[in-house]
Parts: C-alpha cells; structure tokens; sequence
C-alpha cells in the first residue's frame, strides 16, 4: 500500500512539474512577442534599376569562309589558328592535281589550237594577195582575219589552262593568278579545315567548294541573343547594355542595342525575339568568338528615390497597400503610390517618408 501512494505522489509530482514548465514557455514567448513585435522594414533611398534579360553568345561582325577557286590538293600552310593576319597575306597554297585524263586533254587541246592557228595565218597570208589584186571582197578578208584572231585568243586559253594545271599559276591581262589562297580582309584565323594533302574542290557558280578556313576581324564584336517577347516592348536601338560573360566572372562589358528583330522564332516553344548589341566597352577583358552571355538591358534608371522592399507591399484591384502600426501597435493598412520596380526593390512615389517602419506581411500558418 505505501509503495502504491509513493507511485502515485511520484506522477502527481511528474505532472504538476511539466505544467509548470508549460506556463514558464508562454510566459518567455508572450514577453518576447511583446519585447519584439512584428518584422518590419524602414523606408530607405536607393537607386533602381529596371532592366530586361537576353541570352546569347559573343559574335565577330563578319566571319569569313575561305574557299579556293582552284582545284587540287592542299600543298602548303602558312597560317595556324589563331594568328592574326592582314589583307593579302598568304593563308595556303592549293597544289593542282588534275587527272590524266583532265592534263592530256589539256595538252592536246593546246596542240588542236596550234594547228588551227596556223592553218588561219598561213589562209590569212593567201587571202591578202588576192585581196591586193581585186580577186576578193574587203569584207570576205576581214571576216578571215577575225577568225585568226579569235584562233589567237582560243589558243591563248588554252595554253592559260594548261600552266594552271601544271604549274598552278599564270598572268593573264597583267594580273597574276596563281594558286595561293590570300586573306581577303585583316582579321585571326579562327578555324582551319583542312591539312597538307586534302583534296579542294573549287567555288564555282554550281557548287559551294571545299570550305577551307574560317576567319574574322576580332576587334568588332557583337552580342548575338535572343530577348522574350515580354520585354521586347519596353527596348529599343540605342539603349544601354551591360554584358556579364560566363567565362569572364566579374568582368563588366558595356555596350549598345543596335538592332531588334522585326520577326519572332520559337525556342523550346517560347516565343523570342533575335537582338544584336554593340559592344562598346571591353575594359581589360579578352573576348573570344563563342563566348556565351548575359545581357542586362538598362530600360530605366533612378538614383535616390524611397525604396522599400516589394515584398512587403500588397497589390490589390491596381492599388498598392503596406501595414503600418497605429499608436496602440495594432497594425493598418496604407494605400500608398509606386513607381519604378526592378522585382526586388520598388520606388516609393507617395504614402511614406524616409525612415519610416513598414511592418512584414502578415504570415499565415498553413492548416
């Protein structure tokens, strides 16, 4: 019996101490709650920036496909990747190969036309005796002396074609045409796509020809992106950009809108807009062609205006509220007037001064 009442005493005590320690945690919550109150924000000047995003890559203006006009197999290199060359340089040499089929008909074509040719000079030479004794019209013998002297040029073209195929140069006309692949403009050899030994197909009106090299004048640059449709209406050429590459951590390009596409295209079923922007500022970054970027779009700016945070403020049938605290710390609503906003922060236009507390939203406990 007496070991049951010890029992019994021992859980009276056990639960006389948990309700104790019960009121004690109310009791630190409700002066805290009371020493605290709600979060609240004060009403601060900053600057605001509203910008809109593009995503791209950096671009030279002009890259080039190097293609020869020549058939045959490259012979000689003389440039790598990544040199920087000036216009008319020597890039290759594209080594002619013909078949021999394509050279003995070339050789033979040479000797039909001297053949021809003469067989016109020594008929030119009889017709101008006869035409000295009347026996022929001015007109018969200067028809014969036009067929010699397209004879003369037939011959010429032949023989043109033949030290193109052997030798891989010739000068027609006082211009040199030979089988070195010149740089049409000053720029860097970003890609190379041949080696010593590949066969070159020529460009010609039917065919593209063996692309060959790739290059580009890598000091004018361009940010080549794509801006959703929702932003597209707030830009226009001229406007400010900040470029942020990803391969360049903490480098700042600056630069300028330069064109906006008139006509959308689908990306992963989004519709976007192509945009190009020029880049006027590198500061001490080195840019590559390829580079992939951000473009922050400078749409508006404002310095010292009251801000506060636009989380805190409530949108409500096109109106705008905050909760204040009124004299017995109860909270109110606010109807105050907004201007600027950059989805963090927004601008104050009325409603509040600088300084004042502006309580967190109410937070509601999810059942």
């Amino acid at each position: 019996m007496a070991k049951m009442n010890k029992k019994r005493w021992t859980l009276v005590a056990i639960a006389l101490l948990l309700v104790l320690l019960t009121i004690i945690l109310t009791q630190v919550k409700n002066n805290r709650s009371e020493k605290t109150g709600p979060a609240s924000v004060k009403v601060q000047r900053a600057t605001i920036v509203q910008k809109a995003l593009a995503i791209g890559s950096i671009e030279p203006i002009d890259e080039i496909a190097i293609k020869s006009k020549i058939s045959g197999v490259v012979g000689k290199l003389y440039v790598e990747v990544g040199d920087r060359v000036q216009q008319g340089a020597a890039l290759l040499e594209v080594k002619p190969d013909p078949t021999p089929l394509e050279l003995a008909e070339a050789k033979r074509e040479v000797e039909m036309r001297s053949i021809e040719l003469a067989n016109l000079k020594r008929e030119l030479d009889r017709q101008r005796q006869l035409q000295e004794q009347g026996l022929i019209s001015d007109q018969h013998f200067e028809n014969l002396r036009t067929q010699c002297e397209e004879s003369v040029i037939k011959h010429r073209i032949a023989a043109e074609r033949l030290d193109l195929l052997e030798r891989g140069k010739v000068r027609i006309a006082g211009t040199q045409i030979e089988s070195v692949i010149k740089a049409p403009i000053s720029g860097t050899i970003l890609e190379r796509s041949v080696n010593v030994g590949d066969p070159v197909v020529p460009l010609t009106s039917y065919q593209a020809g063996t692309e060959l090299m790739k290059m580009a004048d890598m000091q004018q640059l361009v940010f080549s992106g794509t801006i959703d449709e929702i932003d597209v209406g707030k830009i226009h050429e001229g406007m400010p950009a900040e470029l942020q590459i990803g391969a360049l951590p903490g480098k700042l390009i600056k630069g300028t809108v330069e064109l906006i596409s008139l006509k959308a295209q689908k990306e992963n079923n989004i519709t976007v807009f192509p945009i190009k922007i020029q880049i006027d500022d590198t500061g001490d970054a080195v840019l590559r062609a390829g580079f992939s970027a951000n473009a922050h779009i400078i749409i508006a700016k404002k310095d010292s205006v009251l801000t506060l945070p636009e989380r805190m403020v409530t949108f409500r049938h096109d109106s705008a509220f905050v909760r204040l605290a009124d004299k017995d710390g109860l909270a109110k609503e606010q109807s105050i007037e907004i201007g600027l906003s950059d989805a963090i922060q927004i601008e104050i236009l009325s409603g509040l001064q600088e300084g004042q507390e502006v309580l967190e939203k109410e937070v509601k406990e999810i059942i």
